[in-house]
């Protein structure tokens, strides 16, 4: 028998050279693992972790982790940023602040292209709301105001805004314990050895960081005996006899906690607000009858006394007509009364110009001014007191009958607001405000809203140093506006000064000379010419106006009457008027139509200290208070001549 074994080793080395080519042809059944392509990354650790929302800063973000590459990429919210490879173990990436819009969480990834690679774990970045800015305290007063020498403890009301929890009352510099009663009032524990000495204390509010602050101070007075009261300013200072009962607001120096207003020598129910002003409830039954009532303050012993007195107008009607207006349709006049602090509402028969009084309605302390919006919707006044806190009073006004419905609260305006004026496109409303005796006027532009009428002041606020903003007027295009200002206590020229307005506010462009204490200000409806009245130089000053920069050109001044406090143009821009307020009469002028110059026709006689003229749309009635004789005077225009003719007079 043969043997087979060449034969069998042949044929199995013939299979596994076959099976080798088979495989390294890409034959047969198993394929090797393709250990070429990008590694899969993992992040580890972030830096930073946060950041505040609404942040304005970009942020270097530090990847930590393993398998980074030259081509990885950092995804921030699942938004690829900007990356820089520094080694395979750690990445920096670029995140820009709008990615911190607002609050919450936002994922953190790194991505690997193919081939491999892929996107790594997801760590949280977290996006936290800022820490709440505590607001800087201000104090309006404390209670009492001061105390004895030698006294007990005793517990300080201090009254103001913007208190926190964490507020702090110091007295004398020294921190007091401190209750947290709202964010109007806190007390404060006053020692026994703060009022050991003599002497005035200040005593403020401290709000920690961040943010926060030390308010204003208030003066508390250690005296050895009470001083004697001193009285400057009531408010208000008068009322409608048969009136409702009142608060009473009085400014002076000298009052103490037990400080007691007297009524005709009756004392009245008291509140102390301050070393500087009180407030007293007044019954209706105090002011039934027409008359005068005798005001003053007492304090108590040791020491102590009786204030001076000021006397309290108690009237029929409004009491010292201020300002007149009437809506775009010639339908409806309103006056403001400065002492009975309301608004007489009247409608106009504007076939023959008489007014029909239909009652008054409450306004703010002084009320001095007043603007009707450009739409007949809406009038606003200036309430103007030296002593308290000045404001603007917003009404809505019934189409139909002109009744007036006040929006809502007073907004507030800078001290001794004087005068205020609507833009005619409607977008905005000017308060000029001289600040009484502190040398820093003022102009605030507010913004309307034209569905409400409610006024929001801008964070525009032009001061004028050492000068008094008495009277504001806006060019009819919009685009301008013009101050007349007066010098406290002096008798020295002042300029009239040029705006330029814009959607933010005003912007001075210039001045233009005018006389002695400039009490008002208007443009012609042609917005071609300007005039100012000056109550120093009893004249008034002509201006032409350039329609492109709106800056005014002196056009030299004519004679008026004795004080001229008000001066209007008539809706032609064909005839001039001022009213003179020291000879209680109106001189009479008509325009050129080509420079502006006035022409004399003469005066007409007034009521007692007229203070204001406004002239219908029509053009033939003119409407003039009288703040001495608590009227309207009434007149009729002739439209070729300009002449006024009295035609009646009606209570305010």
């Amino acid at each position: 028998m043969k043997s087979r074994t060449p034969l069998t080793s042949a044929l199995v080395i013939l299979v596994v050279v076959n099976l080798v080519l088979l495989t390294a042809c890409g034959g047969g059944g198993t394929t090797s693992t393709d250990r070429s392509g990008n590694p899969l990354p993992t992040i580890t650790v972030i830096s930073p972790t946060s950041a505040v929302a609404g942040s304005k800063a970009d942020v270097a973000l530090t990847v930590n982790g393993t398998n980074f590459i030259s081509a990885s990429v950092v995804n921030f919210a699942g938004a690829a940023r900007t990356t820089a490879f520094v080694s395979s173990t750690q990445l920096t990436a670029a995140i820009p602040a709008a990615a911190f819009a607002s609050a919450g969480t936002a994922a953190v990834t790194v991505t690997n292209p193919a081939p491999g690679g892929g996107t790594s774990n997801a760590v949280p970045f977290t996006i936290v709301n800022p820490a709440p800015i505590n607001p800087t305290p201000t104090i309006t007063s404390v209670s009492p105001i001061s105390a004895i020498i030698g006294g007990a403890a005793f517990t300080l009301t201090v009254n103001g805004t913007n208190f926190i929890s964490s507020s702090t009352v110091t007295f004398n510099g020294n921190v007091r314990v401190t209750t947290f009663i709202s964010t109007t009032q806190l007390t404060a524990a006053i020692q026994a050895s703060d009022i050991a000495n003599v002497g005035t204390f200040e005593v403020t509010v401290i709000n920690p960081a961040p943010g926060g602050g030390i308010s204003n101070a208030s003066v508390f007075a250690v005296q050895t005996s009470n001083p004697t009261p001193h009285i400057v300013a009531l408010d208000p200072s008068g009322a409608a006899a048969g009136g409702p009962a009142f608060t009473l607001r009085v400014g002076g120096y000298g009052f103490t906690a037990n400080s007691v207003l007297r009524w005709n020598g009756n004392d009245r129910p008291t509140t102390i607000l301050g070393a500087d002003t009180l407030t007293a409830q007044i019954p209706a039954s105090d002011i039934v009858a027409t008359g005068t009532a005798t005001v003053s303050v007492f304090n108590p012993s040791p020491g102590g006394g009786s204030s001076n007195s000021l006397d309290f107008t108690i009237a029929t009607g409004g009491v010292s007509p201020q300002s007149v207006a009437v809506d775009p349709t010639g339908k409806f006049a309103y006056v403001t009364n400065s002492v009975s602090n309301d608004i007489s509402m009247y409608t106009i028969n504007t076939a023959i110009g008489t007014l029909t009084l239909n009652g008054r309605i409450a306004a703010g302390a002084n009320p001095v001014s007043m603007a009707v919006h450009p739409s007949g919707k809406f009038l606003y006044v200036a309430n103007n007191t030296e002593a308290f806190v000045n404001n603007v009073s917003m009404y809505t006004i019934d189409p139909n009958t002109g009744t007036l419905t006040l929006i809502a609260p007073p907004v507030l305006a800078y001290t001794c607001s004087q005068s205020i004026a609507s833009d005619p496109l409607g977008r905005f409303v000017y308060v000029a405000s001289t600040a009484c005796e502190d040398d820093i006027g003022s102009v605030v532009t507010y913004t309307v809203n034209a569905t409400n009428g409610i006024l929001t002041p801008t964070s525009e606020v032009f001061y004028d140093i050492g000068l008094y903003p008495s009277s504001i007027a806006v060019h009819p295009s919009g685009k301008f506006a013009y101050v007349a200002n007066f010098a406290y206590q002096t008798f020295t020229p002042t300029p009239i000064e040029i705006f330029s307005i814009d959607s933010h506010g005003l912007t001075l462009i210039g001045t233009a000379a005018a006389g002695v204490n400039s009490t008002s200000v208007t443009v012609a409806p042609s917005g071609k010419f300007a005039y100012a009245a000056n109550a120093g130089d009893n004249d008034l000053s002509t201006y032409t106006i350039d329609s492109t920069n709106g800056t005014l050109t002196p056009n030299g001044t004519i004679a008026a009457g004795a004080g001229p406090t008000s001066v209007a143009v008539d809706p032609t821009s064909k005839f001039a008027y001022a009213v003179n307020a020291g000879s209680n009469n109106i001189s009479m002028y008509t325009i050129d139509a080509t420079t502006g110059l006035l022409t004399s026709i003469g005066t007409v006689n007034a009521g007692v200290a007229p203070s204001s003229i406004t002239i219908l749309p029509s053009s033939n009635f003119a409407y003039v208070t009288n703040s001495g004789s608590n009227d309207v005077s009434i007149y009729s225009i002739d439209t070729s001549t300009g002449a006024l003719t009295l035609i009646g007079t009606v209570g305010t």
